[in-house]
């Protein structure tokens, strides 16, 4: 009986090392970039750290006021240890860019198994000797190498960058922990549905709401606001709140470090038994018959469709960030008032509703891409030629795409506006309305990524929309503590945004990056209606 299980669960791995080899070709300049553009930033925070404190002393004062804001607990997580220069130093790495670097690791897992899926390949593959679990051990073994492959790389910019070194270990194994247990929801994700949309939706969800769980238990251990303290222990039930409770810098628990591995192995093991019960192609979630007639008859309308599931979670998540954010934004007004408190807050991203607002910006703007790069996939799959069947021209269903990305995201901008209108009126917050505009101000900025994503849809390159938000994000965050020329700075759409409300409206930059988006959607239709499809 052992012989036959050992050669059934051989057979059905069986061109494992094929795929795994294929997928790493396939991955290497996305991965690269990603992995690059993480490493960079860890070290830049690493680097910049001496420069800020002109003592011990200094620090300790600073990181203590930093821990009585909820809103920079909210948003950064926890100082713990406030004499610790590392864990200062990885105040915005430990959690927030924490969540980003969990972005590859989701898109590898989610193009080789349910976009393959989807498109038919998997299915064509499945004819030959290729067995029935290959394509899912290939994505984990994948991810999880490359996930301790960043590990390394982090722990290594953080002692190149002068922090010490066994704390710098501890903080790769957070990240690679992070890391992990994304690949472990988006496996679990992949077989819950049968749309890719739906799978991007349900990862969304869930690592969004385990980070405002990470917030409200921090919030609740590091302050006592209205007796709170006693959700304190939301934050254990995060895997963003273990990258705090690890303690990477000092009084290290190592042990915490094992929740990492049971998260990650539990969640594979339950994507592997899912897996098992499914046909290829399908969910286990069922998917509902479209409407047998009337109710789509535009691109447009089409694309809205297919995008609506996405755009409505995405919607619900920024208005409670907002709101959740903008609630305890008044909070910050002591801390502003200090010239080396506004110093930290500087590197730290600058006032609450500015330093929110850019990071919203980053995030919406994958909205954005999304929509464009899942026209890739449809195109790819043979959906697109079926459209243009019914006599959809090519610049309707382009306009279609544009509509939805560029609309979509000024819509998500708008609602984390509103939302951070609707809390910091409930606390109080002096002139509610301004987060409205200021959230509409980043909008010209999401729209020049989106442009880009477009013309990479035109020129067939669906990595370009995402190599876009990872460079300009890179020169963003990276430019002033590298102290590079400000030209090159400013080759970044988010950082010419002005950060209203802390300084004055200026309509230049937004005029500009609107023009530059404009003629890059342009130059996409050019490309797009002169090329083959497929």
């Amino acid at each position: 009986m052992s012989a036959n299980l050992s050669a059934n669960l051989t057979g059905s791995l069986t061109g494992t090392r094929l795929l795994l080899r294929m997928n790493l070709r396939r991955d290497r300049i996305l991965v690269g970039l990603w992995l690059g553009m993480l490493t960079l930033l860890t070290y830049a925070s690493a680097a910049a750290t001496g420069s800020l404190f002109s003592s011990p002393e200094q620090q300790a004062m600073l990181a203590t006021a930093v821990n009585a804001q909820p809103a920079l607990v909210a948003l950064y997580g926890p100082i713990l240890d406030i004499n610790s220069a590392g864990e200062f130093a990885m105040s915005k790495m430990t959690v927030l860019y924490a969540l980003i670097a969990t972005i590859p690791f989701v898109v590898v897992v989610r193009r080789h198994t349910r976009l393959e899926e989807e498109s038919g390949r998997a299915e064509l593959l499945g004819g030959t000797s290729l067995g029935r679990d290959a394509p899912l051990a290939a994505a984990l073994i994948e991810g999880f190498s490359l996930a301790v492959f960043l590990g390394l790389l982090v722990a290594l910019a953080n002692i190149v960058g002068g922090l010490p070194s066994a704390g710098s270990a501890w903080f790769g194994v957070s990240w690679a922990g992070t890391a992990m247990v994304g690949l472990g929801v988006a496996a679990v994700a992949c077989q819950l549905s049968a749309s890719a949309r739906t799978c991007s939706g349900i990862v969304a969800g869930l690592l969004g709401g385990s980070y405002v769980a990470r917030a409200i238990g921090d919030i609740a251990t590091t302050t006592n606001l209205n007796g709170t303290r006693d959700w304190g222990w939301l934050s254990w039930l995060s895997p963003l709140g273990w990258n705090t409770q690890l303690r990477a810098w000092s009084d290290t628990r190592g042990w915490v470090a094992l929740l990492y591995v049971a998260l990650a192995t539990g969640l594979v093991v339950v994507a592997q038994v899912l897996r098992s019960r499914r046909d290829l192609g399908s969910g286990l979630i069922a998917a509902r018959a479209g409407a047998v007639d009337g109710r789509i008859g535009s691109a447009l309308g089409l694309t809205l469709r297919i995008n609506r599931t996405a755009l409505v979670a995405w919607t619900v998540a920024c208005l409670l960030m907002g709101a959740m954010f903008g609630a305890v934004a008044p909070g910050m007004d002591d801390l502003l008032e200090s010239v080396a408190g506004g110093a930290v807050l500087d590197r730290l991203g600058g006032a609450l509703i500015a330093a929110l607002l850019s990071v919203m910006a980053i995030v919406i703007s994958s909205f954005a891409i999304s929509v464009v790069t899942h026209a890739d996939v449809d195109e790819g799959a043979g959906r697109t030629e079926l459209v243009f069947a019914t006599g959809t021209s090519r610049t309707g269903w382009l306009g279609a795409i544009g509509v939805v990305a560029f609309g979509g995201a000024a819509w998500l901008m708008a609602i984390t506006g509103v939302g951070l209108w609707w809390g910091y009126a409930g606390a109080g917050g002096a002139n509610p309305a301004d987060s409205v505009w200021a959230a509409l101000g980043w909008v010209p900025a999401i729209w020049l990524v989106a442009a880009i994503a477009l013309l990479g849809h035109g020129f067939r390159v669906s990595w370009l929309g995402w190599t876009a938000l990872g460079a300009f994000m890179s020169l963003t965050v990276l430019g002033r503590l590298f102290e590079l020329p400000d030209w090159l700075i400013n080759l970044s759409p988010y950082s010419v945004i002005p950060a209203y409300p802390t300084v004055s409206w200026d309509w230049t930059p937004e005029v500009v990056l609107t023009g530059l988006a404009l003629l890059i959607t342009a130059a996409a239709w050019a490309a797009f209606s002169r090329r083959d499809l497929g």
